[in-house]
């Protein structure tokens, strides 16, 4: 299974890997670069000739380092990292929440041990975080397919009974 701290040791020396080569050649053009574990997301801003060896050079010294290989994606004005569709529009950046189609959305079911905090926090939690990565017609309808999928779930829209014992 490997040692418990491999995590650790991927995270440092993709990092040290990242401070002594990728910004250290590559930060004028490094508007924003930021890693989570092995998905990277950054603003590539081209050189003053949009010279595409640049680019070529990047992704090069991205990918010779040991065997971990990059999947890269072509400069956009569109991308989805994680759980965010980001799009930029008239120099704004505008985020949206990303939802994989084959997730089933398990949520804590109302029968569940779980003390009525989790409940609690899970929906503050996810409203709070659809709030931030939607504007406000797409935070309407991903709030609505929360709802509708903690009702398939099995939980109901009436308030909580958790001190009398009655399900949620």
């Amino acid at each position: 299974m490997g040692t418990p701290v491999a995590c650790s040791y991927a995270m440092i020396s993709v990092g040290h890997h990242k401070n002594t080569n990728i910004l250290k050649e590559f930060q004028p053009n490094l508007l924003y670069y930021k890693r989570y574990i092995n998905d990277i997301v950054g603003i590539w801003i081209p050189s003053e000739n949009n010279n595409a060896m640049v680019w070529s050079r990047f992704k090069r010294t991205l990918n010779n380092w040991v065997s971990l290989k990059w999947v890269i994606k072509e400069p956009s004005h569109r991308t989805q990292f994680l759980d965010l569709n980001i799009q930029l529009e008239n120099s704004t950046i505008m985020t949206e929440t990303y939802q994989k189609s084959m997730n089933l959305y398990l949520y804590i079911p109302p029968l569940s041990a779980h003390p009525q905090s989790c409940f609690k926090g899970l929906i503050h939690g996810e409203v709070r975080r659809y709030w931030i990565q939607n504007n406000p017609s797409n935070f309407q309808a991903i709030l609505l397919k929360f709802i509708q999928r903690l009702i398939h779930r099995g939980h109901t829209l009436e308030p909580s009974h958790a001190s009398s014992g009655k399900p949620r």
